[in-house]
């Protein structure tokens, strides 16, 4: 199987390429650069586009904007080469780079997205419920470093790799492939633009 994932949840969009649990390429970029950064991976290792098999794809929880970019991106190419297509969990993918660690992003308005019980959850970041040595990661951990580490929290340093959602690991959790229509955003709040309606 040869799968071409990517996530743009986050500020750091990432995109990889992997033939049966090999990584062939990735890359980082920006959301709006992810669909550049999965043609440069495809050039790079010398396939092409009819030869995917599968999407992997971020739903987030995270930005808005991002989420819509990747999905809109993840369904076109679906439509395009008539590929089929799973959502991965962003938190999932993020916690799957370090195992035993809470996946932290950065929700803005002093809020984060963690798993609570093992649920997504939108929480301000001094609510998280966290046991003394809990390792955090990921862009909501570096912004509220202080705060978390504070109640006991250990925080990589912030040019750590496990703060970023690789999407070589939306490639390893993906499991139930369907038509890209099926596969939905994890939103846990209302947009800001219909907040202020």
């Amino acid at each position: 199987m040869l799968t071409l994932a990517f996530d743009t949840a986050t500020r750091v969009a990432t995109a990889a390429l992997v033939r049966d649990g090999e990584v062939l390429g990735e890359r980082v970029s920006r959301a709006v650069g992810v669909l550049a950064a999965a043609d440069e991976l495809l050039r790079d290792a010398g396939v092409r586009q009819s030869d995917l098999t599968a999407l992997a794809v971020g739903t987030g929880p995270g930005s808005f904007t991002g989420l819509r970019l990747g999905l809109a991106a993840a369904r076109g190419l679906a439509f395009a080469l008539e590929l089929p297509v799973a959502g991965v969990s962003t938190l999932n993918a993020l916690a799957a780079g370090a195992p035993g660690v809470l996946p932290v992003i950065d929700a803005g308005r002093r809020e984060v997205f963690t798993l609570a019980g093992g649920e997504p959850a939108c929480i301000a970041p001094q609510e998280l419920e966290l046991e003394p040595g809990t390792i955090c990661v990921g862009d909501g951990a570096l912004r509220y470093r202080a705060s978390l580490e504070s109640r006991g929290a250990e925080i990589p340093p912030d040019d750590d790799e496990r703060h970023v959602p690789f999407a070589r690991f939306h490639a390893a959790l993906a499991g139930d492939f369907g038509p890209a229509e099926a596969v939905e955003p994890l939103y846990l709040r209302l947009p800001d633009a219909e907040r202020k309606r």
